[in-house]
């Protein structure tokens, strides 16, 4: 059978998108998925994403992490939404079903603000934190990220017995000024560092906001730049928080399944 699909990108995180509201795609053959998103011997990208009708909502985005597994992604979601726009499904406004449950997103000129599960609290790990923003996300500050080992100090905690056995992902972060974090971040199932991630973005503003009193925050990835925008509730938890940066298409094409 032979399949359209679409790449689309949000800060360097990049996707396979695939129109499934036909439900043709066997989306239990998980090989079939590791095999897509091969960068060698497939499409290549750091997830796959179908996007299926839902009742009493736009659409669903049913979402894999490269190696197969699911979970909520922020970027991916901004991008299922550009995607949507582009399919004709939605307008400007939507709301969708995700892994995590139900969201709301809007569409401003190339950006999509994507509206994220609430937070209840932020968890500390030792002198780290943990935060669960629809996928779970470890938060370490550094004194300079761009010279830290992500990926040998990210793997360390991401495999580590703490989190067994579904593991974490890690974030390192450095603040640039009060405002502004720049975040590099060693992915849970992807296993490997991506050029961003909007959860773990997300987790990083929400802890670094926190620390400073800000409602929203700035964060430099190693893909471009994304902001996050949220609401302190006196209890610790979050609401109201939004992931904002740019969704793009690549590239389009056909394949054989």
């Amino acid at each position: 059978m032979e399949i359209s699909f679409y790449k689309y990108q949000g800060t360097g995180n990049d996707f396979v998108m695939i129109d499934d509201r036909s439900k043709l795609f066997p989306e239990k053959d998980l090989f079939l998925v590791k095999k897509l998103c091969d960068r060698k011997f497939g499409i290549g990208s750091d997830g796959l994403i179908l996007i299926r009708s839902k009742e009493d909502f736009d659409f669903e985005m049913i979402y894999f992490n490269a190696d197969g597994s699911q979970s909520m992604c922020g970027n991916g979601a901004r991008c299922a939404v550009a995607f949507s726009r582009f399919l004709g499904i939605i307008g400007v406004n939507t709301t969708f079903y995700a892994i995590d449950g139900a969201h709301e997103a809007n569409v401003v000129g190339d950006e999509v603000e994507l509206g994220m599960s609430p937070v209840l609290s932020l968890a500390n790990a030792g002198e780290d934190f943990f935060v669960d923003t629809g996928s779970p996300h470890y938060v370490r500050f550094v004194e300079n990220v761009m010279e830290y080992p992500v990926f040998e100090e990210g793997a360390k905690i991401r495999f580590s017995n703490k989190y067994a056995p579904k593991g974490t992902n890690v974030n390192f972060v450095t603040p640039l000024t009060n405002k502004e974090i720049q975040v590099r971040t060693y992915e849970r199932g992807v296993e490997n560092e991506t050029l961003s991630c909007g959860t773990g973005v997300t987790a990083c503003a929400l802890v670094h906001g926190h620390q400073n009193g800000l409602n929203e925050v700035v964060i430099k990835t190693l893909g471009g730049n994304l902001r996050v925008r949220f609401a302190e509730n006196p209890d610790g938890s979050f609401q109201h928080i939004k992931l904002i940066g740019p969704a793009e298409q690549v590239f389009e094409g056909r394949i054989e399944i």
